[in-house]
């Protein structure tokens, strides 16, 4: 009984979509991309409040064998990125494989046919020899279970459900969150509601965004001459891996950089923030690199403005017109914004129920066993999965720079499943296992465990208090050994 498809993918945003261009080069083209939006382009369809823009340069937040010469900015808004987007998908054929508005239920591997079963909201199932799960890892927001939200008689919104007609003209606004996404929206909010109280839980590392346009005859230097896009990503590459590598996994060994990434932070507050006791509540009290840091030249200012206040109270309750903190005090609103972010450990790894040999339950086996993936993309009990936004998957500080070291494992691993006529290939309980110790021993150098991250409140770590996150080696480790992994990790087996 063959499958209806070579693969199914999970996802239409950048992780899929390298999926499938990957898949297209190995000559699997028999393959569906489902994505429950009504667009493609993740994050990028998801988001589009007011001032999203990226947070690494975009001549890094790229792929590298697609480089875009007209971002208009060095950090490009979102809109581009969505266009960018649409690009790629249609450069490379994709969008005729995408199913949009489509809600995968869930996955189970059928041991007798040794292909997946994918089940679809609506009774729908779909076959593939293969799946990949491209969900992201910022995709499943969080509302916090505020006591008496439900009874909020005003506008709630969500970042992440932003509708770009609202008028905030007028409003009495609060922002609950500092988060990245919070200080890209914060002072836009600002320009336009009445009054805007911001709930802080927790201080955010934020340090000067050295942005500007890029001008036309820039523009067209990077179309005629890639070479000179090219120049430029590496520059930039190699100042996030110095950042990145040095600054955070590295930390006992460079203590001095870290301690200059938060020296620069603070100067930064320090010269944008007028009151001192405001000053005080921003500033963060755990180290720089514990949770994702940010750049903003407005974020801080914005609480320079008379009608913008810091509530570093914890919320107590929501009323029917307000907001009631711990103290007892009452901010009364009309208009509430959750910028509170994404819910990563509980149901984003993974974001659907998949259910592998022998009946185990990939969530239940991260949470009662440890979150682990082999090189960051395969399981144990898991045959012909692949699962692109896993534990110990993400290199770097660009998600590209992760991506394509995913579509290098993947061409080596099918490379040697085609060469041995195989069909199935699942990771041995053994390399995965040195895999895993190999990333939790690097990490004890880290930020995460050698600085003080007590307050940090990090989605970094996951519920067993372990930075599970990140990929503890530099980005040129995680593309070698993308292309070099020991092939005898995996098991190969005939299909059905």
């Amino acid at each position: 009984m063959a499958p209806q498809y070579d693969a199914v993918v999970v996802g239409a945003g950048f992780g899929g979509m390298g999926a499938g261009i990957e898949l297209d080069r190995l000559g699997l083209s028999n393959y569906v991309i489902l994505d429950r939006e009504s667009d493609l382009g993740g994050t990028w369809h998801v988001n589009h409040y007011p001032g999203l823009a990226v947070d690494i340069a975009s001549v890094t937040y790229s792929y590298s064998f697609e480089p875009n010469p007209y971002w208009t900015r060095l950090f490009a808004p979102g809109a581009e990125l969505k266009k960018y987007a649409g690009h790629i998908a249609d450069k490379y054929g994709l969008r005729r494989r995408m199913r949009f508005g489509t809600v995968v239920d869930g996955a189970r591997w059928d041991e007798e046919h040794q292909h997946w079963v994918v089940s679809v909201a609506g009774g729908e199932t779909l076959t593939g020899r293969y799946l990949l799960t491209a969900t992201g890892f910022l995709s499943q927001p969080y509302t916090p279970p505020f006591p008496g939200i439900d009874s909020f008689a005003g506008k709630i919104i969500h970042t992440t459900a932003w509708e770009d007609d609202f008028d905030l003209t007028g409003r009495k606004a609060a922002i609950i969150g500092t988060g990245a996404t919070a200080v890209q929206l914060v002072p836009e909010v600002a320009k336009q509601a009445q009054a805007l109280t911001v709930f802080q839980r927790t201080p955010i590392w934020v340090v000067p965004k050295i942005d500007t346009a890029i001008p036309k005859p820039v523009q067209k230097l990077f179309d005629r001459v890639p070479a000179t896009q090219k120049a430029a990503r590496l520059f930039n590459t190699s100042l996030l891996e110095a950042l990145m590598v040095v600054g955070v996994l590295h930390y006992t060994q460079a203590k001095p950089l870290n301690k200059a990434a938060s020296l620069l932070a603070k100067a930064h507050l320090r010269t944008s923030v007028r009151d001192k006791e405001t000053r005080k509540q921003l500033t963060p009290h755990y180290d720089f690199g514990c949770k994702r840091p940010t750049f903003s030249n407005t974020y801080f200012r914005s609480f320079n403005q008379p009608h913008v206040r810091l509530e570093t109270n914890s919320i107590d309750h929501i009323e029917a017109d307000g907001i009631v903190t711990a103290d007892g005090h009452k901010t009364e609103i009309d208009t509430l914004i959750l910028a509170t972010g994404f819910n990563l450990w509980d149901v984003n790894f993974p974001a659907i129920e998949i259910i592998g040999r022998d009946g185990v339950n990939l969530g239940k086996f991260w949470r009662d066993n440890r979150f682990q993936a082999y090189e960051g993309i395969t399981v144990p009990k898991f045959p012909n999965f692949l699962s692109l936004n896993s534990p110990y998957s993400y290199s770097g500080l660009s998600y590209f720079t992760t991506i394509e070291a995913q579509m290098k494992h993947m061409g080596r691993l099918f490379t040697e499943l085609f060469r041995r006529g195989e069909h199935t290939f699942e990771v041995t309980e053994e390399a995965n296992a040195g895999f895993l110790d190999r990333v939790t021993g690097k990490l004890g150098t880290s930020v995460f465990y050698g600085g003080d991250c007590s307050t940090a409140r990090s989605y970094y770590f996951n519920p067993h208090g372990e930075a599970a996150l990140l990929r503890p080696t530099s980005t040129l480790n995680a593309h070698r050994e993308a292309v070099s992994f020991p092939l005898d990790d995996y098991v190969y087996g005939k299909s059905a």
